[in-house]
């Protein structure tokens, strides 16, 4: 029986021939990732386990992006706690101020993570380097402390679900909506535990910045990671991003692997997605959202922060004004976007269409900052989740879409499409 790309990618990370579906393994990590909220836990539990180094100053990545640039004093001090541990162990890739971004944007652009990697994050979108045909999955922070100690973690290998996508995308239909009508058709528990795979033919007609938004809402499902098997999309983008390309490698899924379930979806019949409160699977068609007010719409996240996505939102916004009730933030998700988002004339369009535009940061995501709701604010924004008080007051509604519906919806002060303020289908 052959193996999927998931069991062989951690069949080699534990130096055994094969893995099967249920199997305890010890596997090695090649990239062991937290934050500035969750490192803090990491690096106390690090410390009590009595060892003084990390297992390797090139595996271990901190990013402060969540709630930085600082909002108040407990995260200055949850920041300086991060920065003078990475000091202290003198690693490679600590990451804040002007050279922060999105961890799961700022990791893939900056070819920190590779294919066929074994990747932990404390961070439940570590899942998002799927994309790339790693493995990748959150943990909790003291799982991350035993891997800084040992380089190692333990899993059970998941099943697999492949989900085949094929037909001919819709206009304005990204891989934001393909992951949302996903979730919406199996629930947010319906790939519980297992490893989405991601195939079909609509898979090469995708860019990366789809892949990553796919695979980084797998953890919206249930799953322990979501995975798209490498091809030349993938293969040219890491090229780009990494000096030894010649050195990876690269997994695909065996013709006889077994799979727990297998999923297909037309995509001919697949409209723009809008998930309404409180959960990512409340999912409805465009078409059937209705007339429904927004008092703010948020472009950016790990989820839809990349260049592509702010290209979108420029083309449907130019040339037009953000509603009068609406305010709109725009969030590059990394240093690099930004500065490519500026010399591409877009921060010129943004402004004139009076919107906010923000440093790299995770912000209102997770109700941080730069973007906090208050009781009874709707928002339609391209982050990921949408429970009750996700992005501030309890009382709040936060609708979840692609980012050339957040951008018409902004300009019509209610969520819409970009047909219904003329704009054609961005190429």
């Amino acid at each position: 029986m052959g193996m999927t790309i998931t069991e062989k990618i951690l069949a080699k990370h534990a130096g055994l021939p094969s893995v099967t579906p249920g199997q305890l393994i010890q596997s090695s990590v090649d990239i062991i990732l937290a934050n500035d909220i969750t490192a803090p836990l990491a690096i106390e539990q690090f410390r009590s386990s009595g060892t003084k180094t990390v297992c390797d100053s090139n595996k271990v990545v901190l990013v402060a992006d969540h709630f930085a640039p600082h909002k108040d004093i407990l995260s200055a001090e949850q920041c300086r706690f991060v920065r003078e541990f990475a000091h202290e162990q003198q690693l490679t890739h600590y990451y804040e101020g002007g050279e922060m971004g999105i961890e799961h944007a700022l990791l893939p652009e900056k070819g920190i993570v590779k294919p066929g990697y074994v990747v932990i994050g404390a961070d439940s979108h570590t899942c998002t380097y799927g994309a790339l045909g790693a493995f990748a999955t959150g943990v909790g922070s003291t799982d991350v402390a035993a891997a800084m100690v040992t380089g190692e973690t333990w899993f059970r290998v998941p099943e697999s679900i492949r989900f085949v996508f094929n037909g001919r995308l819709q206009p304005w239909v990204s891989g934001k909506d393909l992951i949302l009508y996903t979730i919406g058709a199996i629930g947010v528990d319906g790939a519980l535990y297992k490893a989405m795979e991601f195939t079909g033919e609509v898979m090469k007609y995708l860019t990366m910045a789809d892949r990553f938004t796919i695979t980084n809402m797998a953890i919206e499902a249930g799953a322990k990671s979501g995975i798209i098997v490498p091809d030349g999309v993938t293969k040219d983008y890491v090229q780009d991003k990494i000096a030894t390309p010649d050195q990876i490698a690269y997994y695909s899924s065996d013709t006889d692997a077994l799979y727990s379930d297998t999923i297909e979806y037309s995509v001919d019949q697949i409209e723009p997605q809008v998930a309404f409160p409180h959960s990512p699977e409340n999912t409805r068609a465009i078409s059937t959202v209705g007339s429904v007010p927004i008092n703010q719409a948020v472009i950016g996240s790990c989820t839809n922060g990349r260049l592509e996505d702010l290209k979108i939102a420029a083309h449907v916004l130019k040339g037009k004004k953000t509603a009068p009730s609406v305010r709109l933030i725009i969030i590059p998700a990394t240093p690099w976007i930004y500065q490519q988002a500026m010399r591409l004339g877009l921060f010129e369009i943004f402004m004139n269409a009076q919107a906010i535009i923000s440093p790299p940061t995770c912000g209102p995501c997770l109700g941080g900052h730069m973007g906090i709701l208050a009781r009874g604010e709707r928002a339609i924004t391209t982050t990921n989740r949408n429970f009750v008080g996700r992005m501030g007051h309890p009382e709040s509604e936060v609708y979840l879409a692609n980012p050339a519906v957040a951008a018409a919806s902004a300009v019509l002060g209610r969520i819409g499409s970009p047909q219904e303020i003329g704009v054609e289908e961005y190429s």
